[in-house]
């Protein structure tokens, strides 16, 4: 199992550290460097800017999202990030949420699964320098009866396939990423129920595209904090902000996908609670609903042996790059949450 680091969202405090992040990660021999965005830091300078500045750690977007560009855009994205980095790209893709889609860009979000396939089709094209036309429900390209012509990407990406990842949370989501998708990017994970949430599901779209799970990258984000194991507690209420945001305040009532995976992993009188709260303007009674077990199966908490126990358990369920986002105080603690990550992934038999 391969380790990979998420630097969230640029802009969300901790900017002046996050380039050290990466160069230690990419010191310590780490796989990939993930990079967000949601409506605030757009994720392809961020990548651009981490890319010059290291040397070996592949860089990613987790995510593109698909409503904030057009699917030929994107393969220009991909295409010139790969041949900046020297082929260390990896395009990771997302509808993103309703909230953000129509509120922020202006886009319909409906559909989501036909648009996502449609999408990943035409990139797939265009990054492979074909002639591009497309005829979708979506997407037309050219634009009929109009001067437009079918059209050929100019710039040479460094490989001739770029890995591309979708986020997925949803069964039918992960299934279809299972079939149209290198990798799965994962969020709020638990290895105690990630065969059910996750697993099955893609290996059931791999079968239906007449694939396996080999090769596939199964690559969640847990958040991490190292401490003292008599700690754990006291290391779980770091993510009781993070946690409610999600599972309360990410979508509406009917349309939270992070609220549905939490009652699919058998917290479901819990998840209601937290999202009524977190609604309702009670963010600190939605973050002290939060069962701890629930923070502690979705995160890496505790001593280096904690986690390189933790860190088995996703391995044996089928995760190939665990991504860590690693908590702290300061840069040091930050630091010092890698280097920790990488000991733990030694212990544990990994590495």
């Amino acid at each position: 199992m391969r380790l990979g680091i998420n630097l969230g969202y640029w802009g969300a405090g901790m900017d002046s550290d996050n380039l050290a992040v990466a160069q230690e990660a990419d010191r310590l021999g780490y796989s990939v460097c993930w990079a967000a965005e949601a409506y605030g830091s757009d994720a392809a300078t961020v990548l651009s800017w981490v890319a010059a500045q290291t040397e070996r750690i592949d860089i990613g977007s987790a995510i593109f999202q698909i409503p904030a560009r057009t699917p030929a855009m994107t393969a220009m994205t991909a295409a010139t990030l790969d041949s900046l980095s020297g082929g260390r790209f990896r395009l990771g893709l997302g509808v993103s949420g309703p909230q953000v889609s129509e509120g922020w860009y202006g886009v319909k979000f409906d559909k989501p699964l036909a648009r996502t396939r449609e999408y990943v089709d035409i990139v797939r094209k265009a990054m492979s320098r074909e002639r591009l036309s497309y005829e979708g429900e979506h997407w037309t390209l050219p634009l009929p009866g109009g001067p437009g012509k079918p059209l050929k990407l100019t710039v040479h990406p460094q490989r001739e396939h770029i890995p591309l990842y979708v986020a997925a949370i949803g069964p039918k989501n992960l299934q279809q990423t299972g079939e149209i998708a290198d990798g799965a990017l994962l969020i709020f994970p638990s290895a105690d129920h990630l065969e059910e949430t996750a697993i099955a599901h893609l290996r059931a779209g791999r079968e239906k595209a007449g694939k396996t799970l080999d090769g596939f990258d199964v690559c969640p984000t847990l958040p991490l904090a190292v401490g003292a194991d008599k700690d754990v507690s006291a290391l779980a209420d770091m993510f009781r902000p993070y946690t409610a945001l999600y599972v309360g305040g990410m979508g509406s009532p009917k349309q939270n996908f992070y609220n549905q995976l939490a009652q699919r992993m058998g917290y479901g009188k819990e998840a209601a609670e937290i999202q009524e709260k977190y609604l309702a303007g009670d963010k600190e009674g939605a973050a002290a609903a939060i069962p701890e077990r629930l923070i502690d199966q979705t995160t890496l908490l505790g001593s280096v042996e904690r986690i390189a126990d933790r860190m088995q358990a996703y391995a044996a369920a089928g995760v190939t790059t665990l991504t860590l986002a690693p908590a702290g105080f300061s840069l040091e603690d930050r630091l010092a949450s890698l280097r920790a990550g990488t000991e733990a992934l030694e212990r544990a038999g990994l590495a």
